[in-house]
């Protein structure tokens, strides 16, 4: 749908005296202003000398669309609903506005980012003269208005009285658009240095520029889709952070008196106390975040209304828009609870970090069916059926991108699924495992490795010198991490290759007391230590070298290619099972290649 607008040059007084009363205000989802001292001087030069300072976009507001909270700009008080929102110029618009309309003292930062409070003046005399670059004449002065030195203790420019102004030859920029004030001004300037043809040449050359000034504004219409209000905002601030959907749907929850944001902070904190790896900031971002609660909102909302004869399921960014604060008040119990519930199921495969979860988008759809099934996800058949799925999803390596389509599919075909035994999701249809992407599985980058991993857990694999099953407990106290089985020093010395050696076929999750025993010796000679070593009897080793799916007799011998293949084997039979159908051409020509043999028992 085309986005209606207007676009014209609009008096800056204009815009300005709009700020002032409240017609103008600003959206919610607008962030702070934050210019600092220099940038606002370089403004003012640049009006001054009537630059282009680039286009403001308004957008009207009292739409369906644009009903979102607002708020006036910095320095205006008022209870008046606007006309105009600013999407695009807040920046630009504050600062022309504190310095250079508002009569209170600007309180922007200087270079070093430290708050301080000013006032902005144009020297009357660098205005004239040529040789003197604009940027130059602007001069901002600190609260008192005074200049010292000296650690304080001199002052060296006094002009905190309009008398001392005039003497100076220091014009006061905020009263430039204010006629009777600065009509006033120029009265006492003249009376006082008794030279009317300066102040006329400084008039027409520096004020009357500003005076006149014009901004070209561009207006979109008061019906324009919140979709393209959030792609035009991007848009224009490439250079900042991003408008996310949350903050739009948040301006727009604000207007009902929601504070969506506040909500979103007690429902995180609620899902982090009984699954704290989901909420857990990580690089500044978690695996549950506000935006992903939001997508998960829109399909288990847009699920309910469809089966009740509403439209169709979908959770594109624009339907995550139009999210009604209803919908959102009335599942948003359920999606928290499905949230924990689908944390809990995963810890139960064996994932118990967001460093080894495959996908934290299939977190999503899993979220919505534990919301959508509450208490019959805990029936054995149908824990049985999202398993299957969950695990068809990472090794069919479903959920890399362009996820929407595949959460809506996944979601109505689950529910089908669950209640006929013929209707298979998509996922599960879909998924394929050919055998020698073991082998291109080299690093955490790859869900499919992370899900080898959490199957060899599941296995209940146990500790080389512990004996533990690597539980929940276990794998966080004993710092449980992914090593190499054939050391990587061996491997080299005996010219096996990197491509094999540094696959998920070589690799198995120890604890670091484990690891450091392994070094970097072949094998046998490891393995030896740790029995010569009395942590662990020689029958418990083998049972937990058996229990990582490892051939003992192939190990012990240091036979790398044929424990090699063997383990091959069985990773791919634990991953057939998991997804619930065989691994197909575990003997084609490829495999055989590959390997140096046939992957078939």
């Amino acid at each position: 749908m085309a986005t209606a607008h207007q676009s014209n040059d609009t008096a800056i007084e204009e815009i300005l005296k709009g700020v002032a009363c409240g017609s103008i205000q600003l959206p919610e989802f607008q962030r702070g202003w934050v210019w600092e001292d220099s940038h606002i001087c370089a403004l003012i030069a640049s009006i001054s000398n009537s630059y282009p300072i680039g286009a403001l976009m308004f957008m009207e507001y009292g739409g369906n669309s644009t009903r979102f909270k607002y708020r006036p700009f910095e320095g205006v008080t008022t209870d008046k609903a606007p006309d105009s929102l600013v999407l695009d110029g807040q920046q630009r618009l504050t600062s022309v506005f504190c310095s250079m309309f508002s009569r209170n003292v600007v309180e922007t930062t200087d270079s070093k980012n430290k708050d301080i409070k000013q006032y902005y003046y144009l020297d009357i005399m660098k205005c004239l003269d040529e040789s003197v670059d604009r940027f130059d004449a602007i001069i901002s002065l600190p609260e008192d208005r005074k200049i010292k030195e000296d650690f304080g203790r001199k002052v060296v420019l006094d002009v905190d009285t309009q008398e001392k102004e005039i003497a100076a030859h220091f014009f006061p920029l905020n009263i430039v658009y204010d006629i009777e004030a600065k009509t006033e001004w120029m009265a006492a300037y003249t009376e006082y240095h008794n030279n009317i043809r300066q102040w006329t040449k400084f008039d027409l050359e520096v004020l009357m520029p500003i005076y006149k000034y014009k901004l070209p504004v561009i207006k979109l219409g008061k019906n324009t889709p919140k979709e393209a209000i959030c792609q035009v905002f991007e848009n224009v601030n490439k250079g900042g952070v991003a408008l996310t959907v949350f903050e739009l749907v948040t301006a727009t929850f604000a207007a009902d008196d929601f504070d969506l944001r506040e909500d979103w902070e007690i429902r995180k904190t609620e899902i982090g106390k009984k699954v704290k790896w989901l909420t857990k900031e990580r690089n500044n971002s978690a695996v549950v975040d506000n935006s992903s609660f939001l997508t998960a909102m829109t399909l288990l909302s847009r699920y309910n209304a469809n089966i009740n004869g509403g439209p169709a399921v979908s959770c594109k960014r624009s339907d995550v828009l139009n999210l009604n604060k209803q919908d959102y008040q009335d599942n948003a119990d359920a999606l928290t609870k499905g949230f924990i519930q689908a944390g809990r199921f995963l810890e139960e495969q064996r994932i118990f970090s967001e460093r080894n979860l495959p996908y934290a988008t299939q977190l999503i759809p899993l979220s919505v069916m534990f919301a959508l099934l509450k208490s019959r996800a805990e029936d054995g058949t149908v824990r049985n059926k999202l398993t299957r799925w969950y695990w068809c999803g990472v090794f069919g390596e479903m959920y890399g991108s362009a996820n929407e389509t595949r959460y809506v599919n996944d979601i109505v075909g689950l529910m089908k699924w669950l209640d006929n035994d013929e209707e298979l999701p998509d996922t599960i249809s879909r998924a394929n495992f050919q055998p020698e992407r073991l082998l291109t599985l080299q690093s955490r980058t790859s869900a499919a490795y992370k899900g080898v991993m959490a199957l060899i857990l599941k296995a209940k694999a146990i500790d080389f010198i512990s004996g533990k099953e690597m539980d929940f407990t276990v794998f966080s106290d004993e710092n449980i991490d992914i090593h190499h089985i054939f050391p990587v020093a061996h491997c080299n010395q005996n010219n096996i290759p990197s491509r094999k050696y540094n696959s998920i076929v070589n690799k198995t999750p120890l604890s670091q007391r484990s690891n450091r025993k392994i070094s970097g010796d072949a094998p046998s000679v490891y393995l030896s230590r740790i029995v010569k070593s009395g942590n662990v009897t020689e029958d418990c080793l083998n049972s937990a070298l058996e229990s990582h799916l490892i051939n003992v007799t192939n190990i012990r011998s240091d036979d790398f290619d044929e424990y090699f293949v063997n383990r091959a084997k069985s990773l791919l039979k634990l991953i057939g099972s998991a997804m619930g159908k065989k691994v197909q051409n575990l003997n084609s020509d490829e495999v055989i290649k590959e390997f140096g043999a046939s992957l078939e028992d």
